[in-house]
C-alpha cells in the first residue's frame, strides 16, 4: 500500500515511555493507526517482548500486516473487543495497554473517507469502511430530535436545533451525500464566531456526527472496562485523548478506580469496603511541548493520562 498521507504520532516519546515497564512483557496498542506508537513500543521491548495491536480501519490493518517483526500481531477489530479478541489467541493478561483516541491524520486527509470538511468527498466518516452505517445514511434516516441531541451532546454546539432542522428540511428534496454539502448547509445556519474566526462553523457538527457513526464514546468506555480486567498488577493503562468529552470519561474512570470507595462524600468513613484498583501515575495530564506543537499543530489538544493497576 502506498503511504500517501503523513501521520505524526502525538506524544510519541512520552506515551511509550510511560507505558513500558517490563521489556519482556506483553503490550496492547488499541489504535495502530499508521504504527507510530507501535514502532516506539517495539523499540522498548526485548526479543522476548510482544505487542498486539488493534485497529478498525482496513487501510491501517493493511499497513500493519506488512510488518515482519515476529513480536508483533495485528487484529482487525475495535479495541472494545480486547477481552474476547485476545482470549481467542490465548492471551488473558497484559503488562500494558495503550489507547490513542480519535481520528488519524491519514483518515482526515483522505477525501474519500469523508472525515473533513476541508476536502469534498463522500459523507462516510466510518473508521471501519467494511461495516456499519455511513454518516450520509445516518443523517438520511435519523429523527430530527436525535440529530439535535447528537450535535448538542457530542459537538457541544449551541445551534444544534437549527442545524438539525436544516438537515431534515434539506433531505426532503435531496439527501446530503458529500462533505461539502453538509459543511455548506451548516455554514448557512451557524453564525460566525468573532472570537474564533479561524474555526469553520461545521467543525463541531462534523465531530459530533463522526462520534455517533463510530460509537466512539461507547467504544472508549468498553475499552476502559476491558483494560481493568486484562492488566496484570503493576501493569499500566496509557490513554491519549483529543477533546473534552473523551478526556472527561478517562479522567473520571481513572479517578474512580484510584479512589475505590463509592460512598457519598458526606459519609465520615467508608462503609462500601471497595479498595482502590489503580494508582494515578499522572495527576495532571501530560501534554505536548513547544517543539512538538510547532511540528504538529494537531497535537495542541492532546492529553495523556496514565494509571497503574495495584
Amino acid at each position: 500500500m502506498s503511504e500517501a498521507f503523513i501521520h505524526l504520532s502525538v506524544l510519541g516519546e512520552e506515551a511509550p515511555e510511560a507505558l513500558v515497564g517490563d521489556p519482556d512483557g506483553l503490550y496492547v496498542d488499541g489504535t495502530f493507526g499508521r504504527g507510530g506508537h507501535s514502532r516506539r513500543i517495539l523499540e522498548k521491548l526485548s526479543p522476548k517482548g510482544r505487542l498486539i495491536a488493534f485497529d478498525r480501519d482496513p487501510q491501517a490493518v493493511e499497513v500493519a500486516r506488512s510488518w515482519t517483526d515476529p513480536r508483533f500481531t495485528i487484529i482487525h477489530e475495535p479495541f472494545s473487543t480486547m477481552t474476547e479478541s485476545l482470549a481467542a489467541i490465548g492471551v488473558h493478561q497484559a503488562d500494558g495497554i495503550f489507547l490513542d483516541i480519535g481520528v488519524s491524520s491519514p483518515q482526515i486527509d483522505d477525501a474519500a473517507r469523508g472525515f473533513s470538511f476541508r476536502f469534498d468527498g463522500p459523507l462516510d466518516m466510518r473508521m471501519d469502511t467494511t461495516r456499519g452505517m455511513t454518516a450520509a445514511e445516518w443523517l438520511a434516516q435519523a429523527e430530527e430530535r436525535d440529530i439535535r441531541h447528537v450535535i448538542s451532546l457530542y459537538g457541544e454546539e449551541r445551534f444544534a436545533g437549527p442545524i438539525a432542522r436544516a438537515i431534515v428540511a434539506r433531505r426532503k428534496t435531496k439527501p446530503l451525500e458529500t462533505t461539502r454539502e453538509l459543511a455548506d448547509l451548516v455554514a448557512g445556519v451557524v453564525p460566525r464566531n468573532r472570537k474564533d474566526m479561524g474555526q469553520h462553523p461545521a467543525t463541531r457538527t462534523f465531530q459530533a456526527v463522526r462520534i455517533e457513526v463510530n460509537h466512539e464514546l461507547d467504544e472508549l468506555k468498553q475499552a476502559l472496562d476491558a483494560a481493568g480486567g486484562l492488566l496484570k498488577p503493576e501493569g499500566r493503562l496509557a490513554v491519549i485523548t483529543f477533546h473534552s468529552l473523551e478526556d472527561r470519561i478517562v479522567k473520571s474512570e481513572m479517578q474512580q478506580a484510584a479512589r475505590g470507595c463509592t460512598c457519598p462524600p458526606e459519609f465520615p468513613v467508608c462503609v462500601c469496603g471497595k479498595k482502590p484498583l489503580v494508582k494515578l501515575v499522572t495527576r495532571k495530564p501530560i501534554v505536548s511541548g513547544p517543539a512538538e506543537l510547532e511540528e504538529n499543530p494537531r497535537a495542541r489538544s492532546a492529553k495523556l493520562r496514565v494509571a497503574e493497576k495495584l
